[in-house]
């Protein structure tokens, strides 16, 4: 009765019956919590504490969310919508339509996978360019399921096998925790040795793309946009002033390292420059914020979810117990600890978390099976990545439902999670664990 494992399985069960995800996390950490030994008041205390490990991640979203429904403000949205279905070209059209369609995933596909490494936003470009062209993705029938896999793609890839943006954070936290747990590479060689992961992503793309979802769907055309009976549409004017908000908020959040306060100097200069009137600032900029508190709130409560498995201890225990079914075989080894990485980070919906927890026991674990320092770098990497695409608690799905459901015709878990689930994590784990072999 592992209570990792049991955690991770209640609050994945849970959310597949569309209980609410928050709900879900905070009742998996009190089975875990209970399962590894804690007492119910202790689990409670330690799930509480683990809350404020995501505080400012929570405050970023939601000023994020206001920056965003402040820019709608300028006209952007509306031009964007305009150039789409310029785009898009007249009803009878099947090909434009086709081309229109390959066009449009692929500006978001680039500006998806920009957005961890050239223009390091992450998911704050979502809001702002996602909810506008749902009408778009409407007439042309395309699947949101589609649109999810392919912005997950691109929040994921990225960091995984660029050493650049966000793939910088990560390398070095790979490259650290991997040294200081007793071995010694080159950081170069990490792009390497996660080349073949990341091709594995490129296949799940590639089958979502041309099997999964090439068939058309319908939804309703439901206006969503608040307050667009006040606006007349965009101006030249309007279009400089949001790409003024957006370089003043991804210059300051380059140069104070912090979202909160980008955000804040985006929506300073759209303050400023008239485009949003004094006296509808603040339902404006509520009505942001609550676009994007759910994900403040999954975040919050996963960091507490974090926080007691952590405690129980269970996440070395579990390896140990894999040991033994090991036997010094590397290839059962290698695959054991892929699952194993894709559990704790279905759990504590985090990448970047997991590899600190993980590279302490299977940095060992591989040294003794004899595997190359290669094969010891890809199966970390490569199970820390594991379950970042569709964990119910991971920014990387979170974000994609932010845009594509807001008009309620799209399902967290089984719109974005599953589908990115399937498409990722399946082919993550065939390709690490030959890479595994091979390396």
């Amino acid at each position: 009765m592992n209570a990792v494992l049991i955690a991770v399985l209640v609050m994945l069960i849970l959310s597949l019956l569309r209980i609410n995800v928050v709900f879900s996390l905070a009742v998996g950490a009190l089975i875990g919590g209970l399962v590894g030994g804690i007492s119910l008041t202790d689990t409670v205390s330690i799930y509480t504490d683990g809350l404020g490990n995501s505080a400012s991640v929570a405050l970023s979203y939601a000023l994020l969310g206001g920056f965003a429904m402040a820019v709608s403000r300028t006209g952007l949205p509306d031009a964007v919508v305009q150039l789409a279905l310029k785009i898009v070209g007249k009803e009878g059209e099947t090909k434009k339509k086709s081309l229109s369609k390959v066009l449009i995933l692929s500006i978001i596909l680039i500006i998806s996978c920009f957005s961890q490494n050239v223009i390091p936003v992450h998911i704050a470009f979502i809001p702002l360019l996602i909810p506008p062209l749902l009408k778009v993705f409407n007439q042309l029938k395309i699947d949101r399921r589609l649109v999810a896999t392919v912005i997950t793609f691109g929040l994921v890839t990225p960091y995984m096998y660029l050493p650049a943006g966000f793939g910088k954070i990560y390398h070095d936290i790979l490259f650290t925790n991997i040294k200081e747990s007793g071995l010694t590479i080159d950081k170069g060689d990490i792009t390497t040795a996660m080349a073949l992961p990341a091709l594995g992503m490129v296949a799940g793309l590639l089958f979502a793309v041309f099997i999964s979802y090439r068939k058309p769907r319908s939804y309703k055309d439901i206006d969503i946009d608040q307050g667009a009976e006040e606006r007349t549409g965009y101006t030249t004017r309007g279009i400089i002033v949001a790409l003024l908000a957006i370089v003043a908020a991804l210059t300051v959040q380059l140069l104070v390292d912090s979202m909160i306060f980008g955000a804040l100097a985006g929506i300073v200069v759209v303050y400023f420059s008239g485009a949003l009137k004094w006296n509808e600032a603040d339902p404006v900029l509520t009505n942001g914020m609550r676009m994007m508190a759910f994900i403040g709130f999954v975040m919050l409560s996963a960091s507490g979810f974090a926080k007691v498995l952590q405690e129980t201890g269970d996440v070395e225990a579990l390896v140990k117990g894999s040991v033994a079914l090991i036997g010094g075989n590397q290839m059962l080894g290698a695959f054991l600890m892929l699952v194993i990485g894709l559990l704790v980070t279905m759990g504590i919906g985090s990448s970047f978390s997991t590899i600190p927890i993980i590279a302490t026991i299977f940095v060992p674990l591989c040294l003794e099976l004899g595997m190359s320092p290669m094969a010891t770098i890809c199966i970390v990497g490569t199970a820390g990545a594991l379950g970042d695409a569709g964990s119910p608690a991971s920014d990387s799905t979170l974000g994609p439902t932010s845009g594509l459901a807001v008009d309620r015709q799209h399902d967290h878990i089984w719109d974005t999670c599953v589908p990115t689930f399937l498409h990722y994590n399946i082919p993550l784990i065939i390709f690490g664990w030959v890479a595994s072999v091979i390396l």
